[in-house]
């Protein structure tokens, strides 16, 4: 008996560690669901850059479409539903041919399918090279992943491929100091940013079979500020062919059979515009057309504000386009801007909130608000009187919250 007393004893947090507690909860939620309050289906809004999306297994146990923050509460409540956290150029499948006869509870005319929609073994609730779900039932201690910012599965530490975690960029404290990460897999694909100075890795994650110097380094590193004036105004991909979409899907799989549309050989996207004249020289010169693929893949660690170094040249911008990577220009595609658009949505958010209590409170009148004031007072004064009267060693139960409600009733009783 004493045992199970000790045991609610070293549960018991104060107030202010219990509303720090539920603040950082609503952060964490807002980050990952980018701000979206969940009341409507993201349809509409065509294959947004980044979203977070959910899988339903209950209604598609292939784990072969995906669901906005909003149907996941509306239309899928009670389900087996996972969360994704973040995908890129996605459009809710809610109701669509995916489901059957489901249909979508908040917006239920939608075309029978999204054949931009990529899917992988994560919509099956399965993670990294070793295919095992997370949290791991058949682990005592789960441990951290991290996520490609190409194909956007997630990684065990262990199976990066870097023979140790110690490889991983970390500062003293164990925060990582890398913006984005590409899997062993994908870095085939961008095997040109080796070409570019070595600063656009995160010091950590150097390595010799990764993070070649060009020969022309210094005209490379003199050549970088004439490629940073053609930024693109709009997210930019075109139409691939067999032949790209295969070598593609090839190289993002590392060898492996892909679940079925996770590479799509459809068109992805619109043509690409540039906010000025696209600059005609190369940050990389004539080492493009005779870069090498990496003989052996490693992983990559990229430092932050990587994406500005990248050339954006005629020749450059038509290599992201056949490659399908074009995204990487995209500034809103990185997990940094989707988190610091999730903070300044919640900070919107909060101040509408203030803003809306102090003119209810305005528009009050005297008497009205006078009641409002003494109430707080006659809380604040009874609860503060609780706390006095109650001893430090017991935990506050809902026995006691209730006594003091009812204290504060009776006081009221009394005054009229």
């Amino acid at each position: 008996m004493a045992d199970a007393f000790e045991d609610e004893a070293d549960q018991t947090i104060s107030m202010d560690e219990y509303i720090e507690k539920i603040e950082a909860e609503e952060l964490e939620a807002d980050l990952v669901l980018g701000g979206d309050d969940g009341q409507e289906c993201t349809y509409n809004n065509g294959y947004m850059n980044r979203q977070a999306i959910f899988s339903c297994l209950t209604c598609t146990p292939d784990g072969n479409a995906g669901i906005c923050t909003a149907c996941s509460l509306s239309c899928h409540d009670g389900h087996e539903v996972l969360e994704l956290w973040t995908k890129r150029n996605f459009r809710c499948d809610c109701g669509n041919s995916r489901f059957g006869t489901f249909f979508c509870k908040l917006f239920a005319n939608k075309d029978v399918e999204n054949i931009e929609n990529s899917y992988n073994h994560n919509f099956k609730g399965l993670y990294c090279t070793c295919d095992r779900p997370y949290p791991d039932p058949d682990v005592e201690e789960q441990v951290e992943m991290i996520q490609c910012c190409m194909c956007e599965d997630w990684f065990h530490e262990e199976h990066l491929g870097l023979g140790s975690s110690q490889k991983i960029p970390r500062d003293e404290e164990g925060e990582p100091t890398y913006e984005d990460f590409i899997c062993k897999a994908c870095s085939a694909v961008c095997s040109f940013l080796t070409l570019y100075p070595q600063s656009i890795f995160a010091e950590e994650g150097k390595s010799d079979a990764t993070v070649k110097t060009s020969k022309d380094k210094d005209v490379l590193e003199d050549n970088m500020s004439a490629c940073g004036s053609g930024m693109l105004e709009n997210h930019t991909s075109i139409r691939k062919d067999d032949q790209v979409a295969s070598a593609n899907c090839e190289s993002l799989s590392g060898g492996k059979k892909l679940v079925t549309g996770e590479c799509s050989e459809k068109n992805i996207g619109s043509n690409h515009h540039t906010k000025d004249a696209t600059p005609h020289t190369c940050a990389l010169g004539d080492n493009l057309v005779s870069a090498s693929p990496i003989l052996e893949s490693q992983p990559l660690f990229l430092s932050k504000h990587w994406r500005d170094i990248l050339c954006r040249c005629e020749k450059c911008l038509n290599m992201y386009n056949q490659s399908h990577i074009s995204h990487l220009l995209d500034k809103e595609d990185s997990i940094a801007e989707y988190e610091q658009t999730a903070k300044q949505r919640r900070k919107e958010k909060l101040q509408q909130l203030e803003g809306a209590e102090t003119n209810l409170f305005n528009n009050l009148g005297h008497i009205q608000k006078m009641e409002i004031l003494n109430g707080i007072a006659d809380f604040k004064n009874e609860f503060s009187a609780f706390v006095e009267s109650m001893d430090p060693s017991k935990t506050i139960t809902s026995d006691d919250v209730h006594k003091i409600f009812d204290n504060l009733q009776k006081k009221r009783r009394r005054l009229e």
